[in-house]
């Protein structure tokens, strides 16, 4: 067999070309390779693996001169750089590292916040021009103050730990921390407008979805004790920056420490003039242990699936072998349609999931399809979760899964049926595949129905009277939405009766209040599937 042979385009530590050396890998080490595109697109056909950091743009052009490339890792988390839809269409997997860096980032927080309590930079400052304002720069301490934490994920549960070691009370909001996790990490859990009232640091460890946009706003800084200190290390976008810059100004909040920005590089940024906040360039990755990190775990990754089959933190592609995936690839797409339904309607924290499977299906290999599935309901929410990573992600949450195998015992010959357990109620979804092999929804929460599922999506728990389909039907056509399916389901008479509304494009914000408004509804939510 001839040896696997690998391209490193970027700088990456000495220690990772000595490990693909020792897992038997070929390596050529051209750090300089990545920036020049011409000369990648020359030589790329010659590897069957690339690992890069940011610089190399693995571009649809450059894919198509990869013609022996079956794996590119990227040392880090971000993946930009990489046209994951074209690397999929070639067969190429591309993996990343996404916990290399956790200590570092959570560290650099922990030093803003420091340095903020401090205001130890324009001390600093003030020092090296000599002026000795020592009455001037007044801080505070850390010490027996409640620190909120938003985001208690892996970087947000290492701050947790440090913060506890500087004898702070940590408190935290994350819709996936159950008690028992709060219980193991030391936090108190709360909720949002509670962390806000009660918190004197706010720190950010969160990825930037719709959910989570702008999560400081006005309202929420509004809501936040006098003198608070807020924190982000996390992402961009996080914080609504004019916001802040008014909140600062009015001494409302007492200082800001950003190592991330909505526009970055940053310049001319509002924030920049104030005296009581600390910027820096995005820097929360950036220590020689970190890099170090990310590029032995880039190494061994690369190593493993090239010499024995092995896929860590793939973003592209389930394990799912060659034999499997003919049987498997419809199931897997039904598993993360069903999750990804489930996640768009869960809002608090998950204690539990249970995956039955019937029928046909029962007999295949399900760790594919549940690892599909957690994928989907932890999407919503996470930002960097793929088919890999979402079992760990649910397990590091304190997600208890569990599966059920059985023979058939309803009217279809595979089922597979998804219940949510969460800290209020249990919601159920079952899904089946049949026919063309598409995959339709065909019960929730008990009531049966069918429905094939579409990329735009409206679903809707009503009061079960007469007249409701009507009205509903009316205000969609008045707000000019086109319904391609309507698709009904109830219980009994007069009880609570579910519509699920296939239309031609997704709802806006606007449109969604509305619907909400509308007399006898009690549940409107959108939903956006990618098939």
């Amino acid at each position: 067999m001839d040896m696997a042979k690998v391209l490193v385009s970027d700088k990456i530590s000495p220690a990772a070309i000595e490990i693909f050396k020792a897992n038997g890998v070929e390596v050529d080490y051209l750090p300089d390779v990545g920036k020049d595109k011409e000369k990648l697109a020359e030589i790329i056909g010659q590897y069957d693996g690339l690992a890069i950091r940011s610089a190399t743009k693995v571009t649809d052009k450059i894919l198509a001169h990869a013609t022996n490339l079956k794996v590119i890792g990227r040392a880090g988390i971000g993946v930009d750089n990489v046209d994951i839809p074209a690397a999929t269409a070639k067969g190429v997997i591309v993996m990343n590292t996404p916990f290399g860096n956790s200590i570092t980032t959570a560290e650099h927080a922990i030093s803003m916040m420091l340095a903020l309590a401090r205001q130890i930079p324009e001390a600093d400052a003030s020092t090296r021009a000599s002026k000795w304002e020592k009455n001037r720069f007044m801080g505070v301490e850390v010490t027996n103050k409640t620190l909120g934490l938003i985001g208690a994920g892996n970087i947000g549960s290492i701050v947790a730990d440090r913060a506890q070691g500087l004898k702070m009370k940590v408190i935290a909001y994350d819709p996936f921390l159950t008690p028992e996790r709060a219980v193991d990490l030391g936090v108190e859990k709360v909720e949002l407008d509670e962390l806000f009232a009660r918190a004197d640091f706010i720190t950010l460890h969160t990825p930037l979805i719709d959910a989570t946009r702008n999560i400081i706003s006005a309202e929420a800084i509004a809501k936040m004790k006098d003198g608070v200190r807020i924190i982000n290390c996390a992402r961009g976008g996080l914080i609504d920056e004019a916001a802040l810059k008014d909140a600062l100004e009015a001494g409302k909040v007492a200082g800001a420490a950003l190592d991330v920005f909505l526009e970055e590089p940053a310049k001319d940024n509002p924030l920049f003039g104030l005296a009581n906040v600390i910027c820096t360039p995005h820097l929360g990755a950036s220590t020689t242990e970190a890099q170090e990190n990310v590029a032995l775990q880039v190494a061994e990754q690369i190593s493993a699936y090239l010499v024995t089959g092995e896929i860590t933190n793939a973003l592209n592609f389930p394990s799912i072998s060659a034999e499997e995936a003919p049987k498997l690839t419809p199931f897997v797409k039904l598993a993360e349609l069903l999750g990804s339904f489930a996640g768009q309607l869960t809002e608090t924290g998950i204690k539990g999931i249970r995956i039955e499977f019937e029928g046909d299906v029962s007999d295949l290999n399900t760790r594919p399809m549940v690892a599909a599935l957690l994928n989907g309901v932890l999407k919503p929410l996470l930002e960097d979760v793929n088919m890999v990573s979402a079992p760990a992600l649910a397990k590091d949450r304190g997600i208890a899964v569990e599966t059920v195998n059985r023979e058939q015992v309803g009217a279809y010959d595979n089922l597979i049926r998804l219940t949510v357990v969460t800290e209020r109620q249990e919601r159920s979804v079952a899904g089946t595949v049949y026919g063309s092999k598409a995959p339709r929804i065909v019960e929730i929460k008990n009531i049966t129905l069918e429905a094939e599922v579409t990329p735009h999506m409206l679903y809707i728990t009503n009061e079960d009277k007469p007249g409701f389909i009507g009205r509903l039907g009316t205000l969609m056509g008045q707000l000019g939405i086109n319904i391609a399916n309507f698709n009904l389901g109830r219980v009994e008479q007069g009880k609570d009766a579910i519509a699920l509304l296939s239309i031609d494009s997704e709802l806006t914000d606007g449109e969604l209040t509305q619907i909400e408004e509308l007399e006898g509804v009690k549940q409107a939510k959108r939903l956006v599937f990618g098939v």
